[in-house]
């Protein structure tokens, strides 16, 4: 299925949504230092919210040196892909980041490119006129920049405390600084391994800004919001999230995948 949208609807969400890191170092005011759990590589599924199955997918985590790299990817059954990496410090400052977005689902592809140290941002897409565009900007990138790292935000901070909000970098198509609000609003009672546990759940709006934000929900082009529920403990789990992976798409939801659907994914892997 293919989904299309104007260049002023070219804003991707954060999904993935990325959605996976500790606070940040002077994340709305916390000061923490990452987890040395070693690499991580959990098996994903995505899929429409009436249970279609759209992907398989994979969050690895990789320490290397001072850092942490990190991967969630999604491969579609209409050959689609989209891919979100990151690279951040121990102490949980974002590094770079790349997003990129192509296959049938995805109309028009994209690939933005954010390196922090010299906020520059790169997007390449393709026009109206299907000529490939590329848009350079230089952004003041705030200490508190998440693309690709909210997931894991969300997975390991106090949810007591959750920050109130994160920044993110958009393309619409031009890079655009947008704030995510997080809001802890309950705990849910969720089947997980055949029994029931109770999840933390989590709300993230995006908050567009100035005029655009004023004029977005009138316009209807506010992002919906999304969800993300997780499993507290020593090692905390993300149980699920949902929510769009681009602004004009449909909500989706992502899980943990099933011993069988790993199963699935391995055998797929191979022939790859």
């Amino acid at each position: 299925m293919a989904l299309r949208f104007s260049h002023s609807q070219f804003l991707t969400s954060f999904l993935a949504l990325g959605l996976w890191l500790l606070a940040f170092d002077g994340l709305a005011g916390q000061s923490v230092t990452l987890p040395h759990n070693g690499e991580v590589h959990t098996q994903l599924t995505l899929r429409t919210l009436d249970g279609r199955m759209l992907a398989d997918g994979a969050l690895i985590e990789v320490p290397r040196g001072d850092g942490v790299h990190s991967r969630v990817v999604f491969h579609f059954r209409d050959g689609s892909i989209r891919d979100e990496t990151a690279i951040f410090s121990q102490r949980g400052r974002l590094l770079s980041a790349r997003l990129v977005q192509k296959g049938p689902t995805f109309r028009p592809p994209l690939d933005m490119s954010i390196d922090v140290a010299s906020g520059q941002v790169m997007v390449r897409y393709m026009g109206d006129d299907g000529d490939p565009k590329v848009v350079s900007e230089r952004l003041d990138l705030p200490p508190d920049l998440a693309n690709g790292l909210i997931l894991t935000l969300l997975k390991n901070v106090n949810s007591g405390a959750p920050p109130k909000s994160v920044s993110m970098v958009m393309a619409t198509p031009r890079p655009r600084l947008v704030k995510l609000a997080i809001a802890a609003v309950g705990e849910d009672v969720l089947s997980t391994a055949g029994s029931n546990s109770k999840a933390t759940h989590y709300v993230v709006k995006v908050d567009m800004g100035g005029i655009a934000g004023l004029l977005a929900p009138l316009l209807g082009q506010q992002p919906p919001d999304s969800h993300v529920w997780v499993l507290g403990g020593n090692e905390p789990t993300l149980v699920k999230s949902e929510g769009p992976m681009f602004f004009g798409g449909p909500s989706w939801r992502i899980e943990l995948a099933s011993p069988v659907e790993m199963g699935r994914q391995a055998r797929r892997a191979n022939v790859r």
